[in-house]
C-alpha cells in the first residue's frame, strides 16, 4: 500500500475551509464513511445539498482508501456510495413527483408555473437519458435535476435505469479514479489543483450539449429559411407563367 499524505492546511480555492474535502472528511473522524454516504445522498436527493462538493469528496475518498485513512476495501466504499447516489435520486424524484403538482397548481405563482412543467416534460422526452447521466458530474445541476424529473413526470423506468448508470459512473468512477491517481506523487503533491480540475472537467459534457443544441437550432433555422425561399420562388414562378385572360 502506498503511503499518501494529504496536507490539510491547503484550502480549495472554490470554497471556504470547511468545504475542503480533506478537512471535511477528516472532521468526520470514525464516522467518515457514514458521513460521506449521507453527503452523497443529500447532494443527489435533498434540495438543500446543492452546495456540497460531491466530485472532490469522491475523489478524495478514493485517495483516502489508497492511503489507509479510510480503512475499508475499495469495492465496499464504491458500492455504498453508488447505492446512496441512487437512493438520493429516488428521493429527489419522489419529492418532485409529489410536491410538483401542488407547487405548480397555483395560478398566481410567478415562480412555479404550469408551463415550466410542460417545458420540463418536453426536455426529458428529448434529452432525458443523457441529461440524467451527465447531470451527475455537474455541481448544483445533479441536485435539482432529480426533482425536475419528477415534476416533469419522466418515465420512471427510464429515469431509474439511467440514474443507476450515472450513479455507477459518478460515485464509483470518481472514487476509483482518486484511488489510483492518488498513488501518483504529482497528484498527492497537487491535490488542490487536481480537485479544481475535476470540477472544471465536470462541466465539459454540458458545454458540449449546449454547443450541439445551438448548432442543431441554427441548422433547423437555415433549413426553414431555405424551405420558405423555395416556396416563394415557386409562387413567383407560378405567377410568371400564369396565362393572361
Amino acid at each position: 500500500m502506498v503511503a499518501v499524505t494529504v496536507a490539510l492546511t491547503s484550502t480549495v480555492a472554490l470554497g471556504p475551509d470547511w468545504l475542503d474535502p480533506a478537512i471535511l472528511l477528516k472532521g468526520l473522524g470514525p464516522y467518515m464513511l457514514v458521513g460521506l454516504c449521507f453527503i452523497i445522498f443529500a447532494e443527489c436527493g435533498l434540495l438543500v445539498g446543492f452546495f456540497l462538493p460531491g466530485d472532490s469528496l469522491l475523489f478524495t475518498a478514493g485517495l483516502f482508501v489508497a492511503s489507509g485513512v479510510l480503512e475499508y476495501p475499495l469495492w465496499l466504499v464504491c458500492l455504498l456510495l453508488t447505492v446512496c447516489a441512487l437512493a438520493g435520486n429516488v428521493v429527489g424524484y419522489w419529492i418532485g413527483h409529489r410536491a410538483g403538482p401542488a407547487l405548480f397548481a397555483k395560478p398566481e405563482s410567478k415562480i412555479f408555473k404550469k408551463e415550466y412543467v410542460d417545458k420540463t416534460h418536453e426536455f426529458f422526452d428529448k434529452y432525458g437519458a443523457r441529461a440524467i447521466v451527465m447531470a451527475r458530474f455537474v455541481p448544483i445541476v445533479r441536485t435539482f435535476i432529480t426533482a425536475m424529473a419528477g415534476v416533469g413526470r419522466m418515465d420512471p423506468r427510464k429515469y431509474f435505469t439511467y440514474s443507476l448508470i450515472g450513479g455507477v459512473a459518478w460515485a464509483a468512477g470518481l472514487t476509483v479514479l482518486g484511488y489510483f491517481l492518488g498513488q501518483i506523487q504529482f497528484v498527492r503533491d497537487n491535490l488542490e489543483m487536481m480537485l479544481i480540475l475535476i470540477v472544471l472537467l465536470s462541466v465539459v459534457p454540458i458545454i458540449i450539449e449546449i454547443v450541439k443544441a445551438r448548432r442543431e437550432k441554427k441548422s433547423l433555422l437555415a433549413q426553414e429559411a431555405a424551405d420558405i425561399t423555395q416556396v416563394i420562388e415557386r409562387v413567383d414562378e407560378t405567377q410568371r407563367i400564369r396565362p393572361v385572360d
